[in-house]
Parts: C-alpha cells; structure tokens; sequence
C-alpha cells in the first residue's frame, strides 16, 4: 500500500522533473529511447505540428527494452512514426546510444553528417526525465538552444499506462537521484534541485523506493 505521504511527493518530483516549456518550431526533433512508445507518439504529433522538418530517433537496447524493443529503441520509434503517417523521409534513426550522453553525442554527429544545420532542438523524452535530458545537453552541445517536450500526459494518467505503481515511483526516485549527482561527474550541467523537492526525495528513499537508484 502506497501511503497518502508517498503519493503527495511523488507528484512534487513529477511537477520537478517536467521543464513545461511551450513547444516552438526547432531546427530538429530528437527523441530518447527508452521503453516507452510514448515518446515516438509525442514526437510525431509535434512534428505535425510543424514543430520541426525532421526527427532523429536515438537509441539501442537496454535490459528493460530488449524483450519488448528486439530491434532497437530508435527503429522501433522510427517504425511506430511510419505507422502514423510521418513520411520516411523525415526520420533519421541513430541505432548505438545507450545512454543519455551517447544520445546527444551521437544524434549531433549523425546530423552534422547529414549535412542539417542545427540552432535548436525539440528534446523529446518520458516525462519523468526531461529535466535531466534538457541538463544533459546543456553541457554536451553547447550553443543549441533545447526544448524540452514528452507525452502531454498528467502525473495519474502515467502511472495508469505504466501499469505498475512502485515502479513509477522508484523511477521518479533515480532520475531525482541523478539531477544531484551527475553534475559532479561532468554528466550534465548543474540544475539545483528545491529544497522541498530534495525533502521529498528523501523521505521516498526511507519508504522504500530505491530500486533504480544508482
């Protein structure tokens, strides 16, 4: 049982997480790989919204993905994006990332191979991480301007789609876990965290929730 307590903080490290920036027309989408088609969805209802001509989709596999994603995060992206009617044309897919770093790192050499002139990005991750995707390329590609988005969905109407509330919750945890630390490691740029939001965290972390901390 989940108590009234864990439930209230875990919606302050969801409302932290999430940059809320308005969506505006960028040079380039770029969407993160992970287990959710989630951010294939966002990307491809923002892209007919002419938000941006093309998406790169970024991503191989991971332990949580390579079951349900055998062919790669990025080409299983790609694939739901045909699906709903982007054009192949305006899809390129970068199949080696594993991580947040090598995503951008690898998407920006992918790009500046292909010849697109990049000034601003769509930064398109799950909700939960678009905070630590936005601090992330910050530090790696210096002089783009990044907005961030992911799927419009509010913090209840995510857990239900996951389907397994600890396991949100434990998510919301690591990704707070690494906002505090990876500035150190020279991972992403530093992004304070409130107090009240690191009061949250802390309290989350003595209930419990702590299995994706790393």
């Amino acid at each position: 049982m989940i108590s009234a307590q864990a439930w209230a903080d875990a919606r302050r490290l969801w409302d932290h997480h999430l940059m809320h920036h308005a969506p505006r027309p960028c040079s380039v989408a770029i969407g993160l790989g992970s287990h959710d088609l989630g951010v294939a969805d966002a990307a491809v209802e923002l892209y007919r919204r002419g938000m941006a001509p093309l998406i790169v989709f970024t991503g191989a596999t991971s332990r949580t993905t390579r079951d349900r994603m055998p062919r790669g995060e990025a080409v299983h992206y790609r694939e739901r994006a045909l699906e709903l009617g982007v054009p192949d044309s305006a899809v390129l897919v970068e199949p080696r990332a594993r991580n947040t770093g090598e995503n951008l790192r690898f998407s920006r050499e992918l790009l500046e191979g292909a010849g697109v002139d990049v000034s601003s990005v769509l930064l398109i991750s799950k909700p939960y991480e678009e905070r630590r995707a936005h601090a992330t390329a910050r530090k790696l590609w210096p002089g783009v301007e990044f907005v961030s988005a992911s799927d419009p969905m509010a913090f209840e109407e995510y857990v239900d789609s996951i389907g397994d509330d600890r396991l949100v919750i434990d998510m919301l945890v690591g990704a707070l876990q690494r906002l505090m630390i990876y500035p150190a490691q020279g991972f992403m740029v530093e992004d304070p965290v409130p107090g009240e939001v690191a009061a949250a965290y802390e309290r989350l972390c003595r209930a419990g929730f702590t299995s994706r901390l790393v």
